[in-house]
């Protein structure tokens, strides 16, 4: 896994309007089906990681935990972050390609 690749997809995401974060924005859009990876920090809570466990089976989404809260909030240029959503399949792809599972 190289997290600087990782860090500057998540960050070109962001800059292309292709991800989305914060659990209620992150939420409603898995409830949409518009998201194709869902990214957690390592580092979340408890009740939060059993929550998307639950929703990303239910809605068929696949979920990585990566990084920590800091390092998802850092690559997208804002505060901590617990959750993202990727709205892309091509940046899904190419981050499950950097975390090491295509």
């Amino acid at each position: 896994m190289n997290e600087i690749k990782i860090v500057n997809l998540l960050g070109l995401a962001q800059r292309a309007g292709e991800l989305q974060s914060g659990d209620f924005i992150v939420e409603k859009a898995v409830k949409k089906r518009t998201v194709k990876l869902l990214v957690m920090a390592t580092d979340c809570a408890a009740n939060n990681e059993k929550k998307y466990e639950e929703l990303t089976k239910k809605y068929n989404i696949p979920m990585r935990k990566i990084l920590t809260k800091e390092q998802l909030g850092h690559a997208i240029g804002k505060e901590l972050r617990v959750v993202l959503a990727i709205n892309d399949d091509g940046f899904a792809k190419a981050l499950l390609k950097e975390i090491g599972e295509i």
